[in-house]
């Protein structure tokens, strides 16, 4: 069969919010809609809602509601094209040849506040992956630009693990300091994913993640996905398609081709690479990484076997 995908993180749910695309066509622009995305053979896809800085920290549980309203009533209003990924059972239409899953993830922990009560009531909503933090310190851990704290995670933090792991729910560490990562692999029993992130071998940022963390991630049976970004691909010059398949290759080899998958981070990035400047490009990556010496089994596991494992073992 042909390869396809499944990609761990895409902010386009915002535009839906806001009223300026449909999601379904083309012509309206931005880089990922259904119709592209079923074109490029996308079976599941993880939807964010991303909580903008606006809104934090006092209206951000009501911005993290309202966007997952709006992802719900997305998915309700078109059955034909799109169904919601809810549990283990759902795993099993994938992929289907005229619907796309939607995954639904919040991006960032600001949503439940202080009380963990609220990760249950988002659960209910149909929210199965949660990003710790945004690049901000919020009542869990520090985020990203906080590296210099070298602070772990909360006491609320530990419980929104133990609770996440209880649930079935896929805790996302990308965005989190280097202490809060070490810490969550420390309390999860369950693996985890760094949804949208790169190698800080080849590109020293501070959303890129260290070979000792990418070994860490395989030893936990974990996976990241490589980002689109090209400020993560590429220190200098112009991002190109062929630096995406660069990091996927470093993180396979550093860690095995179990690994690694896709995140594009579409719709939440500013610029993108040549060749791979939206959902529509997908078939180019893959062709690619044929090229690059990956087998069709290795191109099935990096496209959307390594998150489905991981689903497969997180989603009740």
């Amino acid at each position: 069969m042909n390869s396809y995908i499944v990609d761990g993180h895409c902010d386009s749910l915002i535009d839906f919010v806001k009223g300026e695309r449909t999601l379904l066509d083309p012509s309206e622009g931005g880089h990922w809609d259904t119709t592209r995305a079923r074109m490029s053979g996308v079976s599941l896809q993880f939807l964010a809602a991303y909580i903008e800085a606006e809104h934090k920290p006092f209206m951000a549980t009501t911005r993290g509601l309202q966007l997952i309203e709006g992802a719900n009533r997305f998915i309700a209003g078109h059955p034909d094209r799109l169904f919601p990924i809810l549990g283990k059972k759902d795993l099993s239409l994938i992929p289907d040849p005229e619907r796309t899953g939607i995954l639904l993830s919040v991006e960032g922990g600001e949503i439940i506040g202080q009380n963990l009560f609220m990760l249950d009531i988002i659960y209910q909503l149909g929210v199965r992956a949660l990003g710790l933090t945004w690049n901000q310190r919020n009542e869990l851990a520090d985020g990203a630009d906080e590296a210099d704290t070298q602070s772990r995670l909360t006491n609320l933090g530990k419980q929104v693990v133990s609770r996440m792991n209880e649930l079935g729910m896929l805790i996302d560490v990308s965005h989190l300091n280097e202490a809060g990562f070490w810490h969550v692999l420390e309390l999860s029993k369950d693996p985890i994913v760094a949804s949208h992130s790169c190698a800080k071998a080849l590109c020293n940022h501070p959303r890129n993640l260290t070979d000792q963390q990418l070994r860490a991630l395989a030893k936990h049976k974990s996976v990241v996905g490589v980002n689109f970004y090209p400020q993560f691909l590429k220190e200098t010059g112009i991002a190109t398609r062929e630096d995406v398949v660069r990091h996927i290759c470093h993180i396979a080899d550093v860690a095995g081709v179990e690994t690694v998958g896709l995140g594009s981070d579409f719709d939440g990035i500013t610029e993108v690479p040549e060749g791979l400047e939206h959902v529509g490009d997908y078939c180019f990556l893959i062709d690619d990484l044929r090229k690059a010496g990956f087998s069709n089994q290795e191109i099935d596991k990096i496209s959307s076997q390594n998150f489905m494992r991981i689903l497969l073992n997180v989603l009740k």
